[in-house]
């Protein structure tokens, strides 16, 4: 964490443009916090979204693209989760018990990480009054606890009630040979809190960007994601200008 807060924020704020927000990117615990679990677990996808710090770090140093970056694990408190959503700070992921959650102040939690998370996004948001919000998540290859259950997109766009950019998006990816999922591997209807709240409810478009992990494990493949995704941001306000 920096200067002991839930986020920071990268990059300079231009109103109207692109911004960036990676709700999952760290896997950081405060030292006053015992989770109950090995730190070999907090690597796993149970503790962060593998990658996509990385790429959100390079869009705003590379791309000018400013980013809202989470600086704590999901797994002391998950920012895209609704404050009374019951897995806001879990008890288990993936098949693995986080016994240190057992029994949480789950109010200081909230307190000390979501609220102030979201408080800061919001402002941010406000000043940027941003032309498209990219909400960046990975999703693992494969679930521990779903081990035949294929998962066969490289990257998905998830949307809620608001789908036009995801549709250009998803067109626009499928165009350069992707295999593109459309609200998988899980819907944007059930879990979209984060762009719900900042995005759907203000009117802002966004993309709801999700990226397979082993497509983004090293710098170079990163590098190579955080470039397509400037590239297909770009084509989708152009096609959303197009069509308005």
């Amino acid at each position: 964490m920096m200067d002991g807060l839930p986020y920071r924020q990268v990059g300079e704020v231009i109103p109207g443009r692109i911004v960036c927000v990676a709700d999952h990117a760290s896997n950081y615990v405060p030292e006053d916090i015992n989770l109950g679990v090995p730190s070999s677990l907090l690597e796993e996808h149970i503790g962060w979204d593998i990658g996509v710090e990385g790429i959100a770090d390079r869009l705003s140093r590379r791309h000018n693209i400013p980013a809202h970056i989470a600086t704590v694990s999901r797994l002391v408190c998950d920012m895209h989760r609704e404050e009374e959503h019951p897995n806001v700070v879990p008890m288990s992921s993936d098949g693995h018990t986080i016994a240190g959650n057992i029994g949480a102040d789950v109010e200081a939690r909230l307190d000390r990480f979501h609220r102030p998370y979201h408080k800061a996004l919001g402002e941010w948001l406000e000043t940027a009054n941003p032309a498209l919000i990219l909400s960046l998540h990975s999703f693992t290859p494969k679930l521990k606890t779903e081990p035949d259950e294929e998962r066969p997109w490289e990257v998905a766009l998830l949307y809620n009630e608001r789908g036009e950019p995801a549709q250009h998006a998803i067109r626009l990816l499928r165009e350069e040979g992707l295999t593109v999922g459309e609200n998988e591997p899980y819907s944007g209807k059930d879990l979209n809190a984060t762009m719900n709240r900042h995005a759907e409810a203000h009117g802002r478009p966004y993309l709801a960007i999700e990226i397979r992990q082993d497509e983004i494990i090293n710098e170079a493949q990163q590098a190579r994601w955080a470039a397509l995704i400037v590239d297909i941001a770009n084509r989708t306000l152009l096609a959303m200008n197009a069509t308005a």
